[in-house]
């Protein structure tokens, strides 16, 4: 791998980093059911485990593990309608 394309990799997968902190913040408000909250708790792990594996360069599983808790947000933000 290039360094550019590590560069460019880093970039991509820290804004679908942001992007689910966004998503995370519209169901704050949302009183979510027992296994809801479930799913909340593991994406955020996925979340924290994509960081983890971005800062040791391990970019496959890092956007595998963003893209993942992106799926787990939306089936949550699907559920009330936010998207």
């Amino acid at each position: 791998m290039l360094e550019g394309d590590a560069m460019e990799y880093q970039e991509r997968i820290s804004k679908d980093i942001d992007l689910l902190s966004k998503n995370l913040k519209e169901i704050d408000s949302i009183e979510l059911k027992l296994v809801e909250k479930e799913i909340l708790d593991r994406a955020k792990s996925y979340r924290d485990d994509a960081w983890y594996y971005l800062e040791k360069k391990d970019f496959m599983t890092s956007f595998g593990c963003i893209t993942y808790a992106h799926g787990l947000i939306d089936s949550l933000r699907m559920i009330y309608s936010i998207i």
